[in-house]
This record gives structure tokens, sequence and C-alpha cells, in this order.
């Protein structure tokens, strides 16, 4: 798992990726949970919700599980593949 993060411009010990991962920390503002087909929650700064990458994402979601899903919005990918998808819109937005 990736280590603790201040704000979605660290990266994790391991380098895998600019998210938090851990189930009981407070979201920080401007980020946004997200529950990975896997499990795994992630906490996405709020800037790459418009990267194509993840729009691309959110919209698998939409038709997968709706709009009204209850609670954390739910990602129908796995983690890594997920992580890959956050690393590439980071990459774009500087």
């Amino acid at each position: 798992m990736a280590g603790k993060k201040k704000n979605g411009s660290e990266r994790s010990p391991s380098g895998a990726s600019p998210c938090i991962e851990h189930e009981h920390e407070k979201v920080p503002r401007g980020h946004v949970p997200m529950i990975t087909c896997s499990g795994e929650r992630v906490v996405v700064p709020v800037r790459l919700l418009t990267d194509p990458c993840i729009t691309k994402l959110l919209d698998m979601a939409a038709q997968q599980y709706g709009y009204s899903q209850p609670g954390v919005l739910r990602i129908p990918c796995d983690a890594e593949h997920f992580r890959r998808a956050i690393d590439c819109a980071m990459k774009r937005a500087g």
C-alpha cells in the first residue's frame, strides 16, 4: 500500500501512485474517494476528473453501476489499471 499523502502531488514511498489508499483516512479537500473493482479505496484529486482517461472510466462506471450509486464511487477496473490511469492524468496535468 502507498504511504500517507498530504496532497495529490506527492508520491508514495514506492512511487506507485499520487493517491491515498488508507481506508480510514479523512478525504483531503479537493479530492474524491473511489473504490476499484478489487475493493481498494483510492482518493483522486478533483482536478484530474476532466482528464480523458479518467472521464472514460467514469463513463464506464455510470454504464455499469448507474448514476445513483450509494456511498463511494465505484470504478470498474482493478487498482493497478486505475493507478496507471491516475499516473498518466497527473503527467498530463503537469
